[in-house]
Parts: C-alpha cells; sequence; structure tokens
C-alpha cells in the first residue's frame, strides 16, 4: 500500500471512524440515562414507554433502521439526511436501547436502604437519584458500558454500506485499487484493535476514578 492511498483514504477513514464513535456514543449515553432512568420511574406509564422503546430498539437491526432513516424518512418527510448522521442516529438509539438495559440494572442494584434515607432525608425523586442513587450506580455500570462501546466502534462499520468513507470502506477502495486483500485488511483488523484497546483502557482508568470517588476499592488490571 502506498503511501497516497494511506494519506488519502486510510488516515481520514480512521478519522471518520473516530467522529462516528463519539457521536454515536455522545448520543448512546443520553438515551441509555434517559430511558434507563425511566424504567425505573414510580409511573407506570412512564415504565412502559420506556421499556416499548427499549423492545423496539433492541429487536431491530441497526443496518436495517440506518436504511429505514436514509431511504424510507426522507419519502416521508420531504427532507433528506446525510448519511453520516443517519448512521449516527441509528447507532445511537439502537446501542443507547441496550445501554438503558446497563442503566436499568444498576439503578436496581442499589440496595433499599439508600432509598429509604433519602425519602428520610425528604429529598425529592430527582435529588434521590442525582444525589444517592445514580454516584453507586455509575461506578457498576462502567464495565458493562466498555464493553458496549467496543460494540459501537465495530458497528460503525456498517456505515459503508451507504457509502460514508470510514475505515472499513477505505479499506474496501484499498482492495480495489491493489488487489492486496490480505494486506490491507490485517491493517484494517489492527486499525480496530488500537482503537478498542484505547477504548479499554480509557474506560479502566474511568473505573478506578469513579469507585475512587464512591470509596470503592478496584484492582488494576
Amino acid at each position: 500500500m502506498t503511501a497516497g492511498l494511506w494519506q488519502n483514504w486510510v488516515l481520514p477513514g480512521i478519522w471518520i471512524t473516530i467522529q462516528l464513535t463519539v457521536y454515536s456514543a455522545a448520543l448512546a449515553a443520553v438515551v441509555a440515562f434517559g430511558v434507563g432512568m425511566a424504567r425505573t420511574h414510580r409511573s407506570r406509564f412512564v415504565r412502559f414507554l420506556a421499556g416499548f422503546y427499549t423492545e423496539v430498539f433492541r429487536g431491530t437491526s441497526a443496518l436495517i433502521l440506518m436504511f429505514w432513516l436514509f431511504f424510507v424518512l426522507p419519502l416521508l418527510l420531504e427532507w433528506q439526511l446525510v448519511p453520516i448522521w443517519a448512521a449516527v442516529l441509528a447507532l445511537g438509539l439502537s446501542y443507547g436501547a441496550y445501554g438503558a438495559e446497563i442503566v436499568r440494572g444498576a439503578l436496581n442494584a442499589v440496595a433499599p436502604a439508600q432509598r429509604e434515607a433519602g425519602v428520610a432525608l425528604s429529598f425529592t425523586p430527582w435529588q434521590r437519584m442525582r444525589l444517592i442513587l445514580l454516584p453507586q450506580a455509575v461506578p457498576e455500570m462502567v464495565p458493562s458500558f466498555c464493553n458496549l462501546l467496543v460494540e459501537l466502534l465495530k458497528g460503525t462499520a456498517l456505515v459503508s454500506l451507504l457509502g460514508v468513507g470510514d475505515v472499513s470502506f477505505a479499506a474496501y477502495l484499498v482492495r480495489l485499487a491493489t488487489q492486496e486483500s490480505a494486506q490491507i485488511y490485517t491493517v484494517t483488523l489492527v486499525i480496530y484493535f488500537v482503537l478498542a484497546f484505547a477504548i479499554t483502557r480509557s474506560m479502566k482508568a474511568l473505573e478506578r476514578r469513579a469507585k475512587a470517588n464512591v470509596g470503592i476499592g478496584v484492582v488494576a488490571k
């Protein structure tokens, strides 16, 4: 693979993959916390809506949703999304549904006595969530969110089917130009591994910091 191919296709592809991961993860985090907290709401109707969202987006294909947002939504609204934002929406909404279950499970794992203490202190439901439940639940979410974020990184390869120039699409173009499948796809595997490794180490550091803030020891790995 020549320096020109690397500079003009692969490096921009890596940058687009990073952007897709960051934007999709940001949307997924908002969805995960919003829907996950709604899953623990005292209102049955709110819990039903949150559960319905979770089941729908966990049960549908992120790839098909991406196609639907890009090809079908414009027919309904007469408003065309650019491919990268259709991909961000599809990935963020889909992975946010999985993240919502992580948030729900971590919140439900907090000892009931902690909730009762908040009630005894006359905290509002939002104060109990913000000051008592989330500080204890977030450290337990981090390992699962780490796995989900790595899966999201790998899921960004789907955007190549919309012609978005991520690293997987760049690898396809390089293969067509050079006919060197082994080299370019080996390099692509290494790129994904390096990005995933960076995510994993960053999340490990975040986990240690989060647990230290609430006085929980964690063994460094």
